[in-house]
């Protein structure tokens, strides 16, 4: 009898095998974690409005990356000329986790980023002008951006020479569509996102 029939059904089984074992892995893979979320920003394409610049020939170095969660928060604001309101923003304030999941920061209002137990790891920033900003692909998300490091706000210890911060990757943190009744009105929205902290290369 020909060997060839065993062997093809070996190989079929043999790759069923690793089909499975395959499947398996994915199944303990943690789709909330902070790991997973960064290693699956580094997939994204950047959109153009908020993409660095070249900065040839040296480029650019990350410096950092982190995982937020936690909120956007609103205020209500009374719209001019009127007897309505609408919600303004006021400041995040999330959690700031790394890649092994470790919970390192935090992020506040400023925008600052600041690392737990440290007083030379922070690092505040502002909008470019004009603001360079994409929407979400998720339209239920707050924007894509990029900032600058702050006038006058020198970033330090692992900041220290970053030139560029993005958000990315955001998931929630709008305000609501429903308007504000009252100029007591206050929410706080629940998002996650991506940070980005990046250098220019001397």
């Amino acid at each position: 009898m020909k060997p060839y029939p065993f062997k093809k059904f070996a190989w079929v089984a043999i790759l069923a095998s690793a089909a499975a074992m395959s499947c398996n892995r994915d199944k303990n893979i943690d789709t909330s974690s902070p790991a997973f979320h960064i290693a699956e920003s580094e997939k994204l394409v950047m959109p153009a409005a908020i993409d660095l610049p070249a900065n040839l020939p040296a480029g650019n170095a990350r410096a950092a990356t982190f995982y937020a969660e936690g909120v956007q928060k609103y205020k209500a604001k009374p719209v001019a000329g009127t007897n309505q309101f609408e919600w303004s923003f006021v400041a995040p304030k999330a959690d700031l986790f790394d890649a092994t999941n470790k919970k390192v920061g935090t992020h506040s209002a400023g925008p600052t980023w600041q690392l737990i137990g440290s007083t030379t790891d922070s690092i505040y920033a502002q909008a470019f002008t004009p603001a360079k900003t994409a929407a979400s692909p998720d339209a239920n998300s707050i924007d894509w951006l990029q900032l600058m490091p702050k006038t006058g706000k020198t970033p330090t210890g692992i900041f220290t020479n970053v030139a560029y911060v993005q958000r990315i990757a955001t998931k929630g943190g709008k305000a609501p569509v429903a308007a504000p009744v009252s100029a007591n009105d206050s929410i706080d929205v629940p998002y996650t996102a991506v940070y980005r902290f990046t250098r220019k290369n001397p």
